[in-house]
């Protein structure tokens, strides 16, 4: 069975030497001091490690059941869910008036980083409800917070978000959920939501439904959806649970991964809902949460990553195969350990240059969405709006492709069950496909993104880019193996950004045919930065006399290997985008 340990000195590392979280200015962050950062990183990978990370095969194997209308989730979750509850750990970075502990999102970023490493399915429950506070949060009454927030925060409720129906996923205009309006000022709403993560099962008291529906007035498209609260149980005025609502599991989908998670098909039959927010604005209202949510979903590309790194890491330096072509390292026994050989270094080092790498982009993602919270910062919000799309389609596509070479470590064995790395590989090919397709995002980020603001957020980024090569241009350690190459692939992603402005307006398929590939440069870039940064800062603490030398040597070796063997790609990419839409589009339907 795989294990996991979370990577807690590499989280302290980017938390305070390379965000320097203390110093940031950010309101809230000059309370994370490192000990107190790694008292709650160690609780939480200790509770990852213990609990979490031992149900991951359970839940894959048994997965969930739907019986006589209720959903059992796997032996042992709701034991482990009671102790996610009890720790408090929802909360983490919720408002203390719902009982929440008002600490940054990027506390409750690095610890939902280690949840998803040790449990991808499971922790699908209280993320989904993390998601669906957020959404209540901004636009919910003052009686629907008080009614539903601590309940939600504490656990004892959970949430879902049920926007997707059987023939209207990306286009939600063409839903047909209903929402009738009562004369109480509640709504009947009637219809069907498939794909419903953790859409019902038996870990909590009631289940806060989040639902789109089209109410009378609003006109086609998607300017007539409207979101509604739909309770699995009606809540009374004191706050007690009443009667069981108008919904029901249809189905639990049969899925490729993530078993231990409830996917619902979700039928509404004049269940009665209760409007959050305005009346025809419930995209408004549900993708105001949206930076948030993929941000999650991109973190769960790298976390399932990092802990199929880990067990594939143990098992090169075990497993015996062959010798070193330069001399035997293992001469008493039989053959080396295949870490040994080059293309199995170069495998590992692959997953471990995107790992850390995505991590720490993820972190600044973090740290961006808490400055325009806390700081009401207009300028971090269009940025992390920019890179939302990156952090969500580029990691998770790079994840799974990292999560796939660590499951190739194994050879044959990583195809047998046993070893847990075939589930690591099924799990982690859903973070490519829900919360937005990743070839939506790439559409996102070329067709909305760069273009937002007069393209000043993309500018801000190519100035972040640029300010920090030029102020560490001088630093020849650092300039030969992380600036002049950073500085080349940003220049491709300028020249990138122009062909989309001198091609995109004459023929707007040109900028689409080169979209996904715009996603990957960008995020190729992003991650270059964040190794630059990390590499100054490992220079740094080498340079203060840091006890940990190993460490911070392999971080810039690791650095070193990323700049010269992925970087590079920008290249190709470019080239890919500069051919245009003629070579995407030149087939007729009929040769396909």
């Amino acid at each position: 069975m795989p294990s996991y340990t979370a990577p807690a000195k590499d989280i302290q590392f980017i938390l305070h030497d390379v965000l320097n979280v203390t110093e940031s200015g950010i309101p809230g962050y000059e309370e994370l001091a490192q000990d107190f950062t790694a008292a709650v990183i160690d609780e939480a990978g200790k509770l990852a490690s213990e609990v979490l990370a031992p149900l991951n095969a359970v839940g894959d194997k048994e997965g969930c059941r739907l019986e006589n209308g209720i959903v059992y989730t796997p032996e042992g979750f709701k034991e482990a869910f009671d102790r996610v509850r009890e720790g408090g750990w929802n909360g983490l970075d919720l408002p203390p008036e719902y009982g929440g502990q008002g600490l940054p999102y990027l506390i409750g970023t690095a610890v939902g980083e280690i949840f998803v490493s040790a449990n991808m399915a499971f922790n699908t429950y209280q993320g989904l409800t993390h998601g669906a506070i957020g959404a209540i949060l901004a636009h919910g009454t003052d009686e629907q917070k008080a009614t539903y927030l601590p309940k939600m925060v504490s656990l004892d409720w959970t949430g879902t978000m049920n926007l997707t129906e059987p023939h209207a996923g990306t286009d939600l205009g063409i839903m047909r959920t209903k929402a009738e309006p009562q004369g109480d000022g509640t709504y009947s709403i009637t219809g069907q939501k498939i794909f419903i993560s953790a859409g019902d099962h038996d870990l909590s008291e009631n289940v806060i439904h989040l639902v789109l529906a089209k109410a009378p007035g609003g006109g086609e498209g998607t300017k007539g959806i409207s979101l509604f609260i739909v309770p699995k149980f009606l809540v009374m005025e004191n706050g007690s649970l009443g009667r069981r609502n108008a919904v029901s599991v249809g189905k639990i989908e049969d899925k490729m991964g993530i078993h231990g998670s409830a996917t619902c098909v979700m039928n509404y039959d004049g269940a009665t809902g209760y409007l959050l927010g305005e009346l025809h604005g419930g995209m408004k209202a549900m993708f105001t949460m949206m930076n948030e949510a993929r941000l999650g979903v991109g973190l769960q590309g790298y976390a399932v990553a990092e802990a199929a790194y880990q067990n594939a890491v143990a098992y090169a330096k075990d497993r015996l195969q062959g010798r070193d072509v330069t001399g035997a390292k293992n001469p008493d026994g039989p053959a080396d350990p295949i870490i040994v050989h080059p293309d199995v270094r170069r495998n590992l080092l692959d997953q471990k240059c995107f790992v850390e790498g995505a991590r720490a982009f993820t972190y600044w993602g973090a740290s961006l969405i808490d400055k325009a919270r806390r700081a009401d910062d207009a300028a971090a919000e269009g940025l992390i709006s920019l890179l939302t799309p990156v952090i969500k389609g580029f990691l998770t596509d790079k994840g799974f492709e990292a999560t796939v070479g660590a499951q190739q470590v194994y050879g044959g064995h990583g195809y047998i069950e046993e070893w847990g790395m075939s589930q690591f590989a099924r799990d982690a090919r859903i973070p490519m496909i829900y919360e937005g397709a990743n070839g939506v995002q790439a559409l996102d980020l070329v067709g909305r993104k760069l273009a937002a603001d007069g393209g000043k957020h993309v500018m801000a980024f190519f100035e972040i880019v640029k300010t920090f090569t030029r102020e560490n241009d001088g630093d020849e350690a650092l300039k030969a193996g992380f600036l002049d190459p950073l500085k080349a692939a940003s220049k491709d992603l300028q020249a990138a950004s122009m062909f989309f402005v001198q091609e995109g307006m004459k023929n707007p398929n040109a900028a689409l045919a080169g979209s996904y590939d715009f996603m990957h440069l960008m995020g190729h870039v992003c991650l270059g930065l964040m190794w630059a940064r990390m590499a100054r800062a490992a220079m740094a603490a080498l340079a203060a006399g840091a006890p940990d030398r190993p460490f911070h040597e392999a971080k810039i070796a690791t650095g070193r290997y990323y700049m010269a063997r992925q970087l590079p790609a920008t290249k190709m990419h470019l080239a890919r985008i500069q051919s245009g839409a003629e070579p995407v589009m030149a087939l007729d339907e009929v040769d396909f």
